[in-house]
């Protein structure tokens, strides 16, 4: 499958991204800026999962920001669209295969943490993954990584010393904490958020964790940078919407911006 895959976006461009950027809900405008080289939906693949939630277009950009050669996903796809955990990491082996070397994810989540607060940049230090089945389970193919990959270190310490260099330089605030994966799509309960909170989760989101597994897997450089788009259930006391998501998204996309644009520059 993912011989026909490549084939098939080789027929459309012969570009070769050294980096992914991977846009999650809320941060699809670093899109707009890409130097674009070409384009390939994602309902083109085949075999391919196409996005099916709210501001996620569902397609691979191919061009230059910051300097270098990315690949962008203008959307991912989630557990709570009905895809299996191995459809939604089949972007991230399509893109190793495509010669990405780092992928830096973004993601909007629920801020668990007091001191957190909304319209935070929070740069992922660990994960909890338990929550949510391994993209991993079934037969192993040997030729991404191996049966049991180390996570002890999931996330890439020079990315991340990068990402924090390029925030301090432009005035952008990025805090740091461990980020629990949840398979949505409702929002979770006061109960659900205080167990998270004993458990050391600073946010919470409905993405992201499998596909860092599947990163990592292939022995790519991964570093997440998580939107804070809201308090999650019980911080604060009224109901919680898709609508804050967006609202968040729309007014920190020119931080998010320069902040992946610098930090690409450093890269």
């Amino acid at each position: 499958m993912f011989e026909r895959q490549l084939e098939y976006i080789r027929s459309v461009t012969d570009f070769v991204p050294d980096t992914a950027i991977v846009l999650g809900s809320g941060c699809g405008e670093f899109a707009n800026t890409v130097d674009v080289v070409a384009s390939v939906d994602y309902k083109d693949i085949e075999g391919f999962p196409v996005s099916t939630a709210p501001g996620h277009n569902g397609r691979f950009i191919f061009g230059y920001a910051g300097g270098c050669r990315v690949a962008v996903m203008d959307g991912r796809v989630h557990l709570y669209e009905g895809y299996t955990p191995q459809e939604c990491v089949m972007p991230i082996r399509l893109l190793k295969l495509m010669g990405c070397k780092n992928v830096i994810f973004t993601n909007a989540s629920g801020g668990i943490n007091k001191e957190l607060e909304v319209g935070d940049f929070m740069l992922l230090k660990d994960h909890i993954s338990c929550f949510v089945p391994s993209p991993l389970i079934g037969e192993n193919d040997d030729s991404f990584g191996v049966r049991f990959p180390d996570m002890s270190k999931p996330y890439d310490g020079e990315l991340n010393k990068l990402i924090m260099q390029s925030a301090k330089e432009n005035g952008i605030s990025v805090k740091s904490g461990v980020y629990a994966q949840l398979t949505g799509p409702q929002f979770e309960t006061p109960a659900e958020i205080k167990m998270l909170s004993t458990l050391g989760a600073d946010a919470v989101g409905m993405s992201t964790v499998i596909e860092v597994i599947a990163a990592r897997h292939c022995n790519m450089k991964v570093a997440v940078i998580s939107l804070i788009a809201n308090l999650a259930c019980g911080i604060l006391d009224k109901p919680l919407t898709a609508d804050e998501i967006n609202e968040t998204g729309e007014e920190k996309k020119a931080d998010l911006i320069k902040l992946l644009t610098e930090t690409l520059r450093k890269m």
